[in-house]
């Protein structure tokens, strides 16, 4: 059996790198070509990668995932054996683009390169003997302005260019349940029946066995969780984990559901994200508080002598005056799929509320508005758990930076009960109904250029083609309801 020697890794002036894993009996180390797309690598010295290495090979980690999402938010990977991480690093790991949603690629084109980071390469305890790397997505060498993650770091960079940096914390909310006798779904546990299960123990208890495997195996794998909670719904729950920055944030939400889902699944389990699997329940959100920091990390969004009362600097409320004036196109990229307006309905639930906004505007402690402002940062309650947080987040930028730069003020907040406010109510206050279905979001997104350039125009051409494909399959089946009210109604 060949054993392969750890080496260190020097990169070159001209571009080339040395490779990770050598045989001590070959000739001498060759050089491999590097790819010029590698975002956030070192370009002195690969000491660190081959330390993290390492340590991965010490915890006996056999695999690694080159780990990306589609134009959806669904994780994709390739299984890499560790000798060849290298390979993830340098030109990256190759997929048939044409294979996955949204990448703009046909079936006689190049390849979509995964190039990964070190930075993000950690171990899955939930699949012993596995690793997971971000990837960022090439072609040619060149960054792919379909990759979801691009998309936001091109926005990210833009922020850094005016040395600012957003920071992001992310609340998914999921369901864990099962299939009856009859295949139809359920909260997985039959005592799950209160009308307010919200902070219930009992319910919080007899998951207690599941939850604590998804909280410890995400905490191995470098995510903080510092707290979960039975949520509104039967069967749902909540996962809350430090805030980081934006990209870094997004990359946990990812590794949240991968988490989930695989947990659940071992426990026999069904972890699902889908916005509203219940037509009478509260639906799952995953609200973005936000916040943007300079160089010295200071809160630029926090301001202790605002004259409204919320400890909101200028910035911040220009900032937010951007989001609620995209609010309707911004619907499009947080609640991206038909089921997402479910959830989203003007109305109520068996428990009372929604919890869900409905109405474009802004409030102090305010759960039925679009933002809430918990105090120096803001809370985008509009995102659904079935988001892409890649491509929220770089909308999100582009809409907020749009206010910034054109210094639109969002007026006074709202601190009434908007559930409860008549339509005559809401003209009188100047608030605007969100999107009531995929179709009017989309359209909104289709006339709004700032947010397709805060997308590109390559992805939201794309997002928008798609999007009007699943209306119109939507649209086709035939449905029960359909006979029961036309057959005699004519």
């Amino acid at each position: 059996m060949t054993l392969l020697a750890e080496i260190s890794v020097t990169f070159a002036l001209d571009g080339s790198q040395l490779r990770l894993w050598a045989d001590p009996a070959s000739p001498p180390i060759s050089r491999i070509p590097c790819n010029p797309y590698l975002p956030h690598r070192a370009t002195e010295s690969t000491h660190e990668d081959t330390k993290v290495v390492a340590k991965l090979r010490a915890s006996d980690i056999q695999y690694v995932l080159a780990q990306f999402v589609d134009i959806h938010g669904a994780a994709k990977a390739k299984a890499v054996p560790i000798e060849h991480l290298d390979m993830v690093l340098t030109d990256g790991a190759g997929f048939a683009g044409f294979a996955l949603w949204g990448f703009g690629m046909g079936p006689h084109g190049p390849d979509y390169m995964a190039v990964g980071e070190i930075g993000t390469l950690k171990a899955l305890p939930w699949m012993p003997g596995y690793a997971r790397i971000v990837c960022n997505g090439t072609v040619k060498g060149s960054p792919w302005p379909y990759c979801s993650r691009v998309v936001l770091k091109r926005q990210l960079d833009k922020l850094a260019a005016q040395g600012m940096t957003l920071f992001t914390g992310i609340e998914p909310e999921f369901m864990l349940l099962s299939r009856d006798a009859n295949g139809k779904l359920k909260p997985f546990d039959d005592t799950d029946t209160l009308d307010k299960p919200c902070y219930d123990y009992k319910g919080l208890s007899r998951a207690s066995g599941v939850l604590g495997e998804i909280t410890s195996s995400l905490r191995a794998a470098g995510v903080d969780v510092y707290q979960i909670d039975h949520e509104d719904a039967n069967g749902q729950f909540e996962v809350n984990y430090t805030y980081a920055d934006a990209m870094t944030s997004a990359d946990n939400f990812v590794l949240v559901k991968m988490a989930v889902s695989e947990v659940a699944r071992k426990h026999g389990m069904i972890g699902t994200f889908m916005p509203k699997p219940f037509s009478n329940r509260t639906g799952s959100g995953a609200h973005f508080h936000i916040s943007m920091g300079n160089a010295t990390t200071k809160n630029l969004f926090h301001d202790p002598n605002d004259p409204q009362g919320l400890q909101l600097s200028e910035m911040a409320y220009f900032f937010l005056g951007g989001i609620l004036k995209h609010a309707r196109a911004l619907a499009a990229i947080c609640a991206p799929t038909v089921n997402s307006y479910k959830r989203l309905v003007v109305g109520r639930s068996l428990s009372g509320a929604t919890w869900a906004p409905a109405y474009i505007a802004y409030g102090d402690n305010n759960r039925t508005a679009c933002v809430r402002i918990p105090g120096g940062r803001l809370e985008m309650r509009l995102p659904d758990a079935g988001c892409n947080p890649y491509l929220v987040t770089a909308a999100i930028i582009a809409a907020g930076m749009d206010g910034v730069a054109k210094r639109i003020h969002p007026g006074k907040p709202n601190n009434t009960n908007l559930y409860e406010a008549t339509p005559e109510q809401l003209k009188q206050l100047g608030i605007e109904v969100l999107p009531q279905s995929l179709l009017e979001a989309v359209t909104a997104l289709e006339q709004d250029e700032v947010i397709q350039e805060g997308l590109g125009a390559e992805l939201a051409a794309e997002f928008i083609k798609l999007k009007r494909m699943v209306l119109i399959v939507y649209s086709r089946p035939f449905s029960d309801w359909e006979t029961s009210r036309y057959v005699e109604g004519f």
